[in-house]
């Protein structure tokens, strides 16, 4: 999910550490029961991270995805020291105001939701979750389009609605969700319970980063063409009509076209993933700052669910 060139990085796949279901510790793998997802408690103050076993409907239960925190190795996610320092400091700025809340990243294909999505829970210190791949792990295929072809759209986006569900129990995530998650209210009804941020992205770039790396995985865009470019800009330019009000009851808007314009060239495929990612914390920030009594709401619901936990122990 990357626009343009300088956004087709290389990221490690998420491992589990340990998780908690009602208060007492389940194991995974060879223990008597699952623990349900929406138990699992994830974040920094976890043992590393949490397992998550997502029972869809109509499925059998599965091998737990694995997922931890953003990697810290040796790859560096940014292009310049003063691009890591200021993204620093603004998940800092940020990280108090969202007292563990979600963030579920919303967008178009290829916006480039899973790129900046890893990058935000690195430096947030959550964990990052693609519902995509939760939804692949739970029906137990390996791809969206597979899904879409042998079962359908609807089926896909049922149980995309029963990841979502089950995340949005939890705290202290980072959600890349899919392009078409949007056009289900009940989605929302979900990622409302944390922070939900918008990557605007122009249709032209998406078209071009689309066609250049193909479209195989992306069941919605993969037709014959002579043009792949042309095919991709018209498709895509429908599902933005479709979806743009949609796209537009989320929380924050990160518009790249603004990003850069404020960088003076008005080029968004100059744009880097930290780019991206340090404007999307500014207008987190700038929505809980906006909206105090939702942020107190949410603090006051943490602390008494944490107080419930600590009566079970």
């Amino acid at each position: 999910m990357e626009v343009g060139a300088s956004m087709a990085m290389q990221s490690r796949t998420p491992r589990v550490g340990a998780g908690a279901a009602g208060g007492r510790r389940s194991a995974f793998l060879g223990r008597e029961k699952q623990a349900r997802v929406g138990s699992l408690r994830v974040g920094a103050g976890s043992a590393g991270a949490a397992a998550v076993a997502v029972r869809v409907r109509g499925t059998n239960p599965v091998a737990p995805l694995r997922c931890v925190r953003a990697s810290r190795g040796s790859e560096s996610l940014h292009n310049s020291v003063g691009e890591a320092l200021l993204l620093k400091r603004k998940s800092e700025e940020v990280m108090f105001q969202l007292n563990g809340r979600c963030i579920y990243l919303v967008g178009m294909m290829g916006s480039g939701k899973s790129t900046v999505g890893k990058i935000l829970a690195e430096v947030l210190g959550y964990s990052f979750f693609d519902s995509d791949k939760l939804v692949e792990q739970a029906v137990g295929m390996p791809s969206v389009a597979q899904i879409f072809k042998v079962h359908s759209e609807a089926f896909f986006r049922e149980n995309e609605s029963n990841v979502l569900r089950d995340l949005s129990s939890m705290q202290r995530l980072v959600v890349a969700t899919g392009g078409g998650a949007v056009i289900r209210p009940i989605n929302w009804n979900y990622m409302k319970k944390g922070l939900s941020v918008w990557l605007d992205v122009p249709v032209d770039a998406l078209a071009k980063r689309i066609a250049q790396v193909g479209t195989a995985s992306r069941p919605l865009l993969d037709q014959p063409s002579d043009d792949p470019y042309t095919a991709a800009f018209t498709k895509l330019s429908m599902l933005a009509e479709q979806r743009g009000e949609a796209y537009a009851n989320a929380d924050a808007r990160v518009s790249l076209e603004e990003i850069a314009a404020k960088q003076g060239h008005g080029d968004v495929s100059k744009l880097t993933p930290t780019d991206i990612a340090i404007e999307a914390l500014l207008q987190v920030g700038n929505f809980v700052n906006e909206h105090p009594t939702i942020h107190s709401q949410v603090g006051d619901l943490q602390v008494d669910s944490h107080s419930r936990r600590v009566q079970t122990l």
